[in-house]
């Protein structure tokens, strides 16, 4: 069963730093891309970065360039996002997605979802 779980989330204060989670499990992990989407109440749910298969590759967003950073470790199986510099508009809920396509350009090269999980970002 092909399963993405996130976890990490939570409340911290503008400026703090948050490490999101992705376990994956029921696919070959070092076969797909990922990526981290967001989405805010009110708002498209917005792609903030991805990772090659390789990890050779990443892309960040504008909004997020230089404050985020993804990584993958292959023995956990697990996707990374660490946050850094947050900011109260960062506040949304967080999903991380797989690719296997060699570049995936968007949402919908992403076939597999996790549930995702809450940001906030507040004083």
């Amino acid at each position: 069963q092909v399963q993405l779980v996130e976890s990490g989330g939570g409340l911290v204060q503008p400026g703090g730093s948050l490490t999101l989670s992705c376990e994956v499990s029921g696919f070959t992990f070092d076969n797909y891309a990922f990526a981290w989407f967001r989405q805010a109440p009110g708002k498209e749910r917005e792609g903030i970065g991805c990772i090659s298969s390789s990890a050779i590759s990443t892309y960040y967003a504008d909004s997020v360039k230089d404050r985020f950073t993804i990584s993958r470790d292959k023995a956990k199986k697990t996707v990374f996002l660490q946050m850094n510099s947050l900011k109260p508009e960062d506040k949304a809920v967080y999903s991380c997605a797989a690719s296997g396509r060699s570049r995936p350009t968007g949402s919908s090269d992403y076939s597999c979802w996790g549930q995702g999980t809450q940001v906030t970002v507040s004083s």
